[in-house]
């Protein structure tokens, strides 16, 4: 029988941890500024987000990166009622 996985809330991140996420490879077919923008978007709070949202507009990654299905992250951040914080970090730093 397999462990369950540990939950970890309020996790610390530190700068590198963060700066991790510029790393996170794709899957084959989708654009690498989109899924580590997502990933950070799926697993980091709204202020570590921002700090990442500022690392990867500083290695002049496309934050208007879109998926194969034409959708860019801000999209899917606007479909989650509670993710407005995340929705205007991305705009405020040139979303679409």
């Amino acid at each position: 029988m397999a462990k369950e996985k540990e939950v970890v809330v309020d996790e610390v991140w530190t700068e590198a941890r963060v700066r991790e996420f510029l790393d996170v490879k794709p899957a084959e077919a989708v654009e690498a500024d989109f899924h580590m923008l997502l990933k950070a978007y799926q697993q980091m709070r709204a202020d570590d987000f921002e700090k990442f949202v500022a690392m990867f507009l500083a290695e002049n990654r496309n934050i208007n990166a879109r998926d194969p299905h034409g959708r860019t992250v801000l999209s899917y951040v606007r479909e989650h009622a509670k993710s407005i914080e995340y929705a205007e970090i991305l705009e405020r730093n040139g979303a679409e």
